[in-house]
């Protein structure tokens, strides 16, 4: 029985990077019914809003869903689709993996981090409203319960895997209330792991130790904004944006997208890097149970990036995102 996902191509490069991801989906042999669904700023004179309650419909129907870079306006326009998804959907992980694929152009031999976000709180939500004319004021909000779900998902996915190590990423010495509650909640839920190391680590300098040493970490969690911010320079130790996948998990429903965005200035040129889609996808099969192929897909990655012929220009080679998916397609033929 096919697998029913709802893919939302996005815009920018969003399309093109779809495209590629489920072409190397579909060759992996897992049976997919695709339910393509539009959301973007592209959309606003289709429907009055770039995210379609009939995309939100579909996502909530297959209960998953694959999801292009979609763009944010900066300081004005229409709020981010993607914090919009998140919290409509109470998707309430953000799980993203930075690990140093061989082949890879990078300073670091040896990256495997995982960094757990909290993805439905915190000052990154949005709740900001303006006082007075040249007074603003946004909230960061961080709950008890908020805390909770996002540390013990940290744990359970450490045990799980069989990691050894979680950090509670924070900055309680300044944000002594919000902050910490958190590291509170994180100590008393630790305790409940004896077999998984624990620490608890300030973000200013989990930042500089991860530049200097980030093979000293494993599995990071910490709330919305510090998330979003030490999660994009993991992606710096890897190769960059284009390699890095990630996941948006609740207890219902799950979207699967790339940290990058949507790069209008090359969109349409076929010089897009679909492997963090592609990554994403990855981590999509094997949420669904179909972890065989995603090792397949995984292995064939690795296979194409180590030849210096099929990397993007991100990667500093010259191969087109056509280039690269017809050598995956042939790596992943070959087994």
């Amino acid at each position: 029985m096919a697998h029913r996902i709802t893919l939302i191509p996005g815009d920018g490069i969003g399309p093109e990077v779809a495209e590629a991801t489920r072409t190397v989906l579909d060759a992996s042999g897992v049976e997919i019914e695709w339910i393509e669904k539009e959301a973007g700023g592209d959309h606003i004179h289709k429907y009055g809003t770039p995210l379609p309650e009939g995309t939100l419909a579909s996502i909530r129907e297959t209960k998953v869903a694959l999801k292009g870079p979609i763009t944010t306006p900066v300081g004005s326009g229409f709020p981010s689709v993607n914090v919009t998804i998140r919290k409509e959907l109470d998707l309430y992980a953000n799980y993203r993996p930075a690990k140093v694929l061989p082949g890879v152009p990078t300073r670091y031999e040896r990256v495997d981090t995982i960094i757990i976000r909290e993805n439905t709180e915190g000052l990154y939500s949005g709740l900001e409203h303006l006082v007075v004319p040249g007074v603003v004021e946004s909230q960061r909000i961080i709950t008890e319960h908020g805390s909770q779900r996002i540390l013990r998902f940290a744990f359970e996915l450490a045990r799980k895997q069989g990691r050894k190590k979680v950090t509670a990423v924070h900055k309680a010495n300044i944000l002594k209330l919000s902050d910490g509650l958190f590291l509170e909640v994180a100590r008393a839920i630790a305790r409940d792991y004896p077999d998984i190391e624990f620490e608890d680590a300030i973000v200013d300098a989990t930042a500089m130790r991860l530049v200097m040493d980030p093979t000293q970490f494993d599995v990071l969690v910490m709330e919305n904004l510090f998330g979003d911010i030490l999660s994009d320079l993991s992606s710096g130790l890897i190769g960059g944006l284009g390699m890095a996948p990630s996941a948006n998990i609740g207890e219902k429903y799950s979207v699967f997208e790339a940290v990058h965005g949507s790069a209008p200035d090359i969109a349409g040129k076929g010089l897009a890097n679909p492997t963090a889609l592609i990554l994403s996808g990855v981590l999509m099969l094997h949420h669904i149970g179909e972890g065989e192929a995603a090792a397949r897909i995984e292995k064939a990655v690795e296979r194409t990036l180590s030849d210096p012929a099929n990397r993007t220009g991100d990667l500093g080679g010259s191969a087109g995102t056509k280039d690269y998916v017809n050598a995956l397609l042939e790596n992943l033929k070959a087994g």
